[in-house]
């Protein structure tokens, strides 16, 4: 996975083990969706996501796309970035047909 996309839905209503938010990361070529149940939409909880569930078992993409919500914009997720190796890139804000198709994969009922 070269390039990824990647969101967060929510607040849904609290799951029995905490969870209120998904979050999707989904691959430009192949259009593959992973997607993970998450109790905050924080900085640190969506990287580990990132980094325990999707980039261990995919491999770290080159760029990583988002919107600018503040989880994806935060010095936290910026550094992971560096870290790996990634390209971050972020959307026109106000303008979620810029990041269409993670948008497009998120469920009719999501709040977002």
């Amino acid at each position: 996975m070269e390039r990824m996309a990647v969101d967060i839905a929510g607040p849904f209503p609290c799951t029995e083990r905490g969870n209120k938010y998904i979050c999707v990361a989904m691959d430009y070529f192949s259009k593959w969706p992973e997607a993970g149940a998450l109790p905050n939409h924080e900085a640190e909880t969506v990287a580990e996501f990132l980094v325990t569930q999707v980039f261990t078992r995919f491999g770290v993409p080159g760029e990583l796309h988002s919107d600018q919500g503040r989880e994806f914009e935060s010095r936290v997720f910026r550094e992971c970035c560096r870290l790996l190796g990634i390209h971050k890139t972020r959307t026109t804000p106000l303008r979620p047909q810029s990041d269409s198709m993670v948008e497009r994969s998120m469920p009719p009922w999501s709040p977002n």
